[in-house]
């Protein structure tokens, strides 16, 4: 049984939007921090954001920043990620999980990684 599930992904162009969601079925999302990760082809997955529990705090990796917003809707169970002016460079398989950050950095805090939703920006 899936405790979070990513979607919102697709095919966009440069300079496009889109609007990820990141759903919990069995646990309940206001306890935890959540981040937004990804795995681009012939990469390792990097920590993309987290949001604190309340929301009351955000850290973003360095190659987001001033273009996604990571937000939560905790009466609905929900964290999403609204992508901006999206680049090539974004492609990737996107997942949530909660997070915890350390000198920038955005790092899984528990849980396994599930399927995640594939954006693609062509160019």
């Amino acid at each position: 049984q899936l405790q979070l599930v990513e979607s919102g992904g697709g095919l966009v162009q440069p300079g496009g939007s889109l609007r990820l969601s990141c759903a919990a079925s069995v646990f309940t999302l206001r306890y935890y921090a959540i981040g937004w990760f990804r795995q681009a082809p012939g990469k390792e997955r990097e920590g993309v954001s987290c949001i604190s529990s309340t929301g009351s705090t955000t850290n973003y990796a360095d190659s987001v920043k001033g273009r996604f917003t990571i937000s939560r809707d905790n009466a609905k169970n929900t964290v999403y990620l609204q992508m901006n002016s999206l680049k090539a460079e974004d492609t990737a398989v996107y997942y949530c999980r909660p997070c915890h950050s350390e000198g920038g950095t955005v790092y899984k805090a528990f849980g396994s990684w599930g399927q995640g939703t594939q954006v693609t920006v062509s160019s």
